[in-house]
């Protein structure tokens, strides 16, 4: 588990260093949101059109993306029937909510789990699809629609053209699915800015924890103990049950669940911050989960690796 331990440290060490910028004040009031504002708009959308364009066809579908999916619309319809139902809470936070219960952290605690702990970084290739080319783009128009105050046809179905987001993952899938060969001339200034994403996120999640402690009264513990726990209990335990129903075993069922108990993304922290909705709920489950989920982990390694 090796490479559990090496992704969640490099994260650890970005996001402490984002803390120390945040406590030390270096980037003055407002660097949180130019930060997140960088990401959200250049940055994601260079990484998600590079990391989807070279993707392999084959492995993106796959029984692997089916039982990523029901795993991933399962958590997030659970987390969604209760804090709309029973709680009566507005879309906005309940799309935030939802995305942290099944939005998982494939990129940069995902790769390094693919190559360190499943030995072929492609098994997060399909995860990485679902969430940015479909659950992405279904939370990022509520999010929009729903904090706007402006609800119509053609607003809704001019959200594909603009979002950077959607525009960066939907080019990346068109060109690994057609199979055009990118000059690297093109290739490299997409991949030099879309490198600093990562980074950025971290340093940004970092700089917004100082002078907060998080699960504090009145920041909605319920919804963030409602999504820590989906994420972590329900999801793998749902990849599990489909991924066996499917005829998965051995390593694509290990694998399949490993990537089922990663931690909440980063990125749903940086939407959150980007709508200006659920912020709390977003940084408390991300650290929550980030942490909690070592053990969870360990535990699926110890009963499922082979």
């Amino acid at each position: 588990m090796s490479g559990v331990l090496i992704g969640f440290g490099i994260i650890g060490a970005i996001v402490a260093a984002g803390y120390a910028v945040g406590r030390a004040d270096l980037l003055g009031p407002g660097a949180g949101r130019v930060l997140s504002r960088l990401a959200f708009f250049v940055l994601s959308p260079c990484l998600l059109f590079t990391v989807l364009a070279r993707a392999d066809v084959h492995a993106l579908f796959s029984s692997l993306l089916l039982t990523s999916a029901v795993a991933a619309f399962v958590t997030a319809l659970l987390f969604a029937g209760v804090a709309l139902l029973v709680w009566r809470r507005s879309l906005p936070e309940v799309v935030v909510g939802s995305l942290a219960s099944g939005y998982v952290n494939a990129n940069n605690i995902g790769l390094p789990v693919a190559v360190y702990v499943l030995g072929d970084p492609a098994y997060s290739a399909p995860v990485i699809l679902l969430q940015l080319v479909v659950l992405a783009p279904i939370a990022l128009t509520l999010l929009d629609i729903s904090t706007s105050g402006h609800v119509s046809l053609g607003r809704i179905l001019q959200q594909p053209v603009r979002n950077p987001l959607i525009i960066g993952s939907l080019l990346g899938l068109v060109v690994a699915v057609t199979g055009i060969q990118l000059p690297d001339p093109v290739l490299q200034p997409f991949e030099l800015i879309g490198a600093a994403a990562v980074p950025v996120v971290l340093l940004g999640f970092g700089m917004s924890l100082h002078g907060q402690r998080p699960f504090q009264p009145g920041t909605g513990r319920r919804d963030i103990a409602l999504a820590t726990g989906l994420k972590l209990v329900v999801m793998p335990a749902v990849a599990a049950l489909v991924g066996a129903l499917l005829g998965l075993e051995g390593a694509h069922l290990y694998a399949v669940v490993v990537l089922a108990a990663l931690p909440s993304a980063q990125n749903v922290f940086n939407y959150a911050q980007r709508y200006d909705r659920g912020v709390v709920v977003a940084r408390d489950t991300v650290l929550l989960t980030t942490v909690g989920s070592i053990p969870v982990l360990l535990l699926v390694s110890l009963l499922l690796r082979r």
